[in-house]
């Protein structure tokens, strides 16, 4: 299936998710390893949002406390965030200082319009839970590595053995891909580059 009918059955779905949200503000998280292309699709549907309502971006990458920080990064998420969300219809998240390498300021999330969370982590069970839409992106080993790398340069790839088996613990633990609503092969995508109309890649 090409790249273009792929984007077309994922909007259909996340207008489909955002529509069923009748009480509380729909809630899209997007996981995967490093370099598969979360954060290139959390902006591509910011951008260009199929559905109704304003969405708001929370990148994992902002809450993680350290390199070592993913399992508490995702447990934040929802306790802090998603479940009060869903529930009291206001939630936070708490952004990390990476410089100075210690919690910086809250960040108040409230309101019915949609909130998008990309990164790692982010499909823990409890999270899914609270969520309406769950995608799991998939990618080629190669690129992903390539694509995380030529992001982050020499800081990661200082981490990536350390962050690797984190993630992998995670996964062993958590199942992520198993909860996802919608398991998506974006490795021919062309992330961060605006669409256009008809195209095929």
């Amino acid at each position: 299936m090409s790249w273009a009918a792929e984007r077309t059955r994922l909007d259909a779905v996340v207008r489909e998710a955002v529509a069923g949200a009748r009480d509380h503000a729909p809630v899209v998280l997007i996981d995967g390893p490093s370099g598969a292309g979360k954060s290139s699709l959390a902006d591509d549907l910011l951008r260009e949002w199929p559905a109704a309502g304003s969405p708001r971006l929370v990148r994992m990458d902002d809450l993680y406390p350290g390199w070592d920080g993913l399992d508490d990064g995702s447990a934040a998420l929802g306790r802090d965030l998603l479940e009060p969300l869903r529930n009291a219809g206001a939630g936070r998240w708490r952004r990390w200082d990476w410089a100075g390498e210690r919690p910086a300021d809250w960040v108040e999330v409230r309101g019915s319009d949609p909130v998008i969370v990309e990164g790692c982590g982010t499909l823990a069970r409890g999270n899914v839970a609270a969520a309406d839409l769950a995608l799991w992106l998939d990618a080629d080993d190669t690129l992903r590595k390539r694509r995380a790398l030529d992001r982050d340069g020499e800081t990661f790839a200082q981490h990536w053995d350390r962050w690797q088996a984190e993630f992998e613990s995670y996964l062993a633990r958590e199942r992520p891909r198993e909860s996802a609503s919608l398991v998506l092969d974006v490795t021919d995508w062309p992330l961060g580059a605006a669409r256009v109309p008809g195209a095929e890649d």
